[in-house]
């Protein structure tokens, strides 16, 4: 039964999200002079294939609505004011040796991504290691200790906030530049390419399926490095789509694989934990 209820949601997903680009497509258009107007078998095509010529708001319109369904931004905005992940994180190494280690991640959303604050912790077998992003800059508890991180640990806090799944999924709140990149079939799977660039000229290409309008896959570059982040195991949690895993590919080697546990929205999160008045620089 819990199956056929997922299955008749999704349907309805889908159904909304092409009436939402027929609606955006109609408007849209000029209407023609009554000689101009086309053919009952003309219209009937341009119908079928109307998906096509689909512009790069209408993409992200659509996984917006898709990941908040049934009301897009909206819902995201009252259901996710804060967040507590829980779950597991490996890192392979230059050798290839893979580590596993439990997480947390913290969040109180902001109007702004950049205004954000994200606290994400790693629980070795001996010490509690945090990275924390307080709306304004980052800095490191090692065992309850402040310090200031290395630079390429820095870097890859940031890059996944930046390159994350909120690039698109708040781009207009981050005032972001969208453009479609293209469409194309990969591995058997129909992908809108969706650039979004934001205030810092950070790129990102999401690979939107145009069939269920979510995002399977990124793609940024990073200190002279591509990295692909792949999405998998989708499912709802409080009416908002997550991905339960992930992969992180680094010049096509894969060096993290996270997979998400218990993922709760709206709980209360003491803003305390952000705070940064002992990190002397």
């Amino acid at each position: 039964m819990e199956k056929f209820m997922v299955f008749v949601r999704y349907k309805a997903v889908l159904l909304t999200v092409v009436l939402f680009l027929t609606s955006v497509v109609s408007a849209q258009e000029t209407t023609p002079k009554p000689e101009a107007t086309p053919k009952k078998e003309e219209k009937k095509s341009q119908n079928t294939d109307i998906t096509k010529n689909a512009t790069a708001e209408q993409v992200a319109e659509s996984a917006i609505l898709i990941y908040g369904f049934p009301g897009g931004r909206q819902v995201l905005s009252q259901i996710r004011k804060t967040t507590l992940e829980r779950g597991k994180i490996s890192i392979i190494n230059a050798e290839g040796v893979s580590e596993q280690v439990n997480y947390q991640r913290w969040v109180i959303r902001a109007d702004t991504l950049d205004k954000e604050k994200i606290r994400f912790e790693q629980d070795f077998p001996n010490a509690k290691y945090s990275l924390i992003y307080n709306g304004e800059k980052v800095f490191g508890l090692f065992n309850d200790s402040v310090f200031a991180p290395r630079e390429d640990a820095v870097k890859t806090f940031q890059n996944q906030i930046w390159h994350g799944l909120e690039a698109v999924l708040r781009y207009k709140e981050n005032e972001s530049k969208i453009e479609i990149g293209g469409r194309e079939k990969m591995n058997g799977v129909d992908y809108y390419f969706l650039d979004v660039t934001d205030k810092q000229n950070r790129k990102t290409r999401f690979y939107v399926s145009a069939r269920s309008f979510r995002v399977m896959m990124l793609d940024y570059e990073s200190e002279g490095i591509k990295y692909r982040r792949k999405f998998h195991d989708y499912n709802y949690a409080q009416g908002t789509l997550v991905a339960y895993r992930s992969v992180l590919l680094a010049n096509n080697k894969k060096v993290e694989e996270l997979e998400v546990g218990t993922i709760t929205f709206g709980q209360k999160v003491d803003s305390a934990m952000f705070q940064d008045s002992t990190v002397v620089f």
